[in-house]
């Protein structure tokens, strides 16, 4: 019966190290919060459209003579 003392000894050894444990979450898991939701490219491409297609309506109404 000495083994089976020993062996919840160690369970209940690596048990307590889990409880200290938990919630410690290491740095390489944490994604950092400098970080943009949406990849550069994406983010380029959509201010090309918003800005080009804004550029673009003022020239056509410029060249029909009516101001906004």
């Amino acid at each position: 019966m000495a083994g089976t003392s020993r062996k919840y000894a160690g369970k209940v050894a690596q048990f307590d190290k889990n409880i200290t444990k938990r919630g410690n979450v290491p740095d390489s898991r944490i994604r950092s919060e400098n970080s943009y939701p949406v990849g550069p490219l994406i983010l380029a491409l959509f201010l090309f459209v918003v800005v080009g297609s804004a550029i673009l309506q003022i020239i056509f109404s410029a060249q029909r003579g009516a101001f906004l």
